[in-house]
């Protein structure tokens, strides 16, 4: 799953791997045209400043998280307990460990800029929308989805962050024991 959105600009590609490797403090320009193989002169033939370029990976990244989302959350041809089933695996079994250290750079981001918090914002009130949706569609009421859905990404997020000492088999299980509670009615 491609956390950055795809925003096929390579300066702005760069700044997400930059992002991944090191954070947002290193997300310079001469670090980015270094790993480019190119002159600073032709990033200020691109952007204003380093400050356009994070808004512009800013908007990107927003932009993808949030059709990724509707689109994993569509329901064309599956049932609403089927998709949150597919949510579930697609999070928690095939980790994409650049995407995650993206998400989480910008999420640490996040707490010191303003515009980046905005970005999290919409992308988590997105998520939370399309999967408070499919809750809904389960047959819960408003306030249960919504809860539901909270929980949900509570789990997501959560459980890529968690070393388990007792291997992948262990951590399947625990995964698929969490997603029967995800998948419950109740």
């Amino acid at each position: 799953m491609d956390m950055t959105g795809g925003g096929g600009d390579v300066w702005i590609e760069a700044g997400f791997a930059e992002l991944a490797r090191s954070g947002i403090a290193g997300v310079r320009v001469e670090v980015l045209a270094k790993a480019l193989g190119v002159t600073k002169g032709g990033f200020y033939r691109r952007f204003r400043d380093r400050a356009a370029l994070l808004g512009a990976m800013l908007e990107v990244w927003r932009e993808g998280r949030i059709a990724a989302i509707e689109q994993q959350a569509s329901l064309s041809g599956a049932t609403a307990r089927e998709r949150l089933a597919s949510l579930i695996r697609l999070y928690s079994e095939r980790m994409n460990t650049e995407g995650m250290a993206i998400e989480l750079a910008i999420r640490q981001w996040a707490r010191a800029d303003d515009t980046a918090a905005a970005a999290v914002a919409s992308v988590d009130t997105a998520r939370l929308k399309n999967v408070a949706q499919l809750y809904r569609a389960n047959g819960l009421t408003a306030e249960a989805a919504e809860a539901k859905a909270f929980l949900f990404y509570c789990f997501v997020f959560g459980q890529s962050l968690l070393f388990l000492d007792r291997g992948q088999r262990r951590r399947a299980q625990l995964i698929a024991k969490s997603a029967e509670k995800l998948l419950d009615e109740g």
